[in-house]
């Protein structure tokens, strides 16, 4: 059976006012549309407000505004969303891996795997790898020549580290990534393209998660760089020599050319793509399906594209858009010819 907590027991943890039975029992969490007895839910976004007076759940995450108006139990907080987050570990249902290396994992004999660590059925750790106290390496998954992982990392099954992959504390990693393959680079022969040889890593730093079937390519010459606390969706692409400033966020199927560098705090919605060879300042906000064919130097929200109306509209304004350049140049003539109409009254009128 789940274990329960009372709704002072979760108060307590978060730091945060009962309205209500604190001696209310709660086994798990869900939505304010599904919520029932035994369940704690949360208000975050004020489009489900509506959703609040006919919640049956046993208590809901509340702001002390939402709370005021609200008859059932209640846990007062700063932000919903942030207590729902925290509260989420107490209820999370993934197994814990076992200490030790199962008898079908491969370990090189040279490599150093703490005695807390757990190596999942048919993983590979190759020579020279590090394994840290408290990392779990899923089910075949595979750890590459001088790749190291840091203390508590967690690696889904079926991972991928290619050789001198660094990977700092507490990183997760989700089933499908592959991290330090070769990244796209050759150079063109008469028309033949002759393979460069990518002979830099892959760093990432602590706190960092990542996606499932996300890559990220090992760099050219130096190490392809993921600061602290960087959060990739699934399915993003980051090339080599890409450099990620600590604490940004990606969501799922960005593109990243090589050599681009991203700041740290940035946001970077799904699909975005960015050209190699630029640089992206700190606190910026990538709305989603831009591309960025140049540099960003101030902090801010950036968008490109056109946004969704219907087909009929979109294509009269598809014709429109070919157009432009040719009004562009029709409405250059007419200005050069009202200057010179202009010029020549001028004239009249000082003579």
């Amino acid at each position: 059976m789940s274990e329960t907590y009372t709704l002072g027991q979760l108060a307590e943890r978060l730091g945060a006012t009962v309205s209500g039975a604190a001696d209310t029992r709660i086994a798990g969490l869900a939505t304010l549309q599904e919520a029932g007895p035994g369940q704690l839910s949360f208000l975050a976004n004020p489009q489900y407000r509506k959703f609040l007076s006919d919640c049956r759940a046993a208590a809901v995450l509340l702001t002390a505004a939402d709370a005021a108006g609200y008859a059932g139990n209640a846990l007062v907080v700063a932000n919903p969303y942030l207590a729902y987050a925290q509260l989420s570990h107490l209820f999370d249902r993934k197994p814990q891996a076992l200490p030790g290396v199962h008898p079908t994992a491969v370990v090189a004999a040279d490599a150093r795997v703490d005695d807390s660590a757990s190596i999942g059925a048919f993983a590979v750790v190759e020579s020279g790898a590090q394994i840290a106290a408290g990392v779990t390496i899923g089910p075949h998954c595979v750890v590459g020549v001088r790749s190291s992982i840091g203390e508590g990392g967690w690696l889904a099954p079926r991972v991928t580290l290619y050789h001198d992959v660094h990977i700092g504390k507490r990183v997760v990693i989700q089933s499908g990534a592959v991290i330090g393959g070769e990244g796209f680079g050759f150079a063109n022969e008469k028309g033949v393209w002759q393979k460069i040889a990518q002979i830099g890593g892959v760093s990432i730093g602590d706190d960092v998660e990542i996606g499932a079937n996300t890559t990220i390519d090992r760099g050219a010459l130096a190490d392809t760089l993921i600061g602290n606390g960087v959060k990739l969706d699934n399915q993003i692409m980051i090339a080599h020599n890409v450099q990620v400033g600590d604490n940004t966020a990606m969501a799922g199927c960005v593109g990243i050319s090589g050599s681009t560098k991203i700041g740290r705090n940035c946001m970077i919605a799904g699909g975005v793509g960015m050209v190699g060879h630029i640089e992206v300042c700190d606190g910026v906000f990538v709305t989603g399906m831009t591309m960025v064919t140049r540099s960003i130097t101030e902090p801010g929200s950036y968008s490109s594209g056109t946004a969704m109306q219907p087909a009929a509209e979109w294509r009269k304004s598809a014709a429109r858009i070919r157009q432009l350049d040719d009004m562009a140049r029709r409405l250059q003539q007419m200005e050069k010819q009202l200057a010179a109409v202009t010029s020549g009254a001028d004239s009249s009128s000082d003579a």
